[in-house]
């Protein structure tokens, strides 16, 4: 009987226990005041370089949500909470109040129906979803915290399957995306208290701003930066200002006011994960000549 080649794997970071990362951080975990939720894409969570991971062991404050391609067909249901109700077991305001709205799309994140009842802008019903971004039920849901209801379709063993999944999106939130409407950290005028991150390459993370079309109507923040990511010669970066996952992390945190020698000592601990993958690069190109 053959013996398996599994290598040994850290429960916390996933990675072999030869090049293990929970040792590396010098800090204590950080207990950021902005609190970070990452919406990863499925395919990226088993990458050997995906900079979640660093993220999830230094942050107290973080959630991570696995999101999926559309293939088929998705359907939301967005509720906003009650002033008294917060959290995925708050109260919500019912649907008959007018502060629940659906809609749903089809592959390439085109509206396929959208439910406008009791959706207004500027005291006019609003007719389309474009319209609904700016409207006042998501300046409310923006104010108040909302959760978001997906059900889409997935294909499994050849059969298709609804797979069902809720995000709580909590008052404050903004989107770190380089969007036409985003505005660098210095032109916000509210208090961010939750910072939502899209973890996957650049191409999944378009796609999944086009599949996920609520993430339109939150504040997009941007950061102007000419950094190199540390990524470097492991791993493609389209230009100069894209970075990994944890480094736009820590420098959107920073620029909110965060604790920076916690901050600093996070991206120590990616630059030495890149620097194991670059090592076995190199190893491997080695055996082969």
């Amino acid at each position: 009987m053959g013996t398996s080649s599994k290598r040994p794997m850290c429960p916390s970071c996933s990675k072999p226990t030869r090049i293990c990362l929970c040792n590396r951080f010098k800090t204590p975990i950080l207990d950021n005041s902005v609190a970070v939720t990452i919406l990863q894409h499925i395919l990226e969570k088993d990458h050997p370089l995906n900079s979640t991971r660093i993220a999830v062991l230094g942050l107290k404050n973080l959630g991570v949500e696995w999101v999926s391609d559309v293939n088929f067909q998705a359907h939301f249901d967005i509720r906003v909470f009650r002033e008294e109700g917060e959290g995925k077991d708050g109260v919500f305001i019912d649907e008959s109040s007018g502060k629940s709205v659906n809609f749903s799309i089809g592959k390439h994140g085109l509206i396929s129906s959208f439910n406008r009842e009791m959706v207004l802008v500027n005291g006019k019903e609003n007719v389309g979803f474009d319209g609904f971004v700016d409207s006042r039920f998501m300046v409310d849901a923006f104010e108040k915290g909302f959760v978001v209801k997906k059900v889409h379709e997935r294909e499994f063993d050849g059969e298709s399957v609804n797979v069902e999944s809720e995000m709580e999106v909590p008052a404050g939130s903004v989107l770190l995306f380089p969007s036409e409407k985003a505005v660098g950290p210095e032109e916000i005028d509210f208090e961010v208290r939750n910072l939502i991150v899209l973890d996957g390459t650049w191409a999944k993370a378009k796609r999944m701003y086009k599949e996920n079309p609520w993430l339109k109507s939150l504040p997009h923040l941007k950061l102007d930066l000419d950094k190199l990511s540390l990524y470097g010669e492991v791993r493609n970066q389209p230009r100069a200002g894209y970075l990994s996952t944890i480094e736009s992390i820590v420098y959107a945190l920073k620029a909110l006011g965060e604790n920076s020698e916690g901050l600093d000592g996070m991206l120590d601990v990616f630059a030495s994960m890149v620097g194991d993958q670059r090592r076995c690069k190199d190893e491997r190109l080695s055996m082969a000549d």
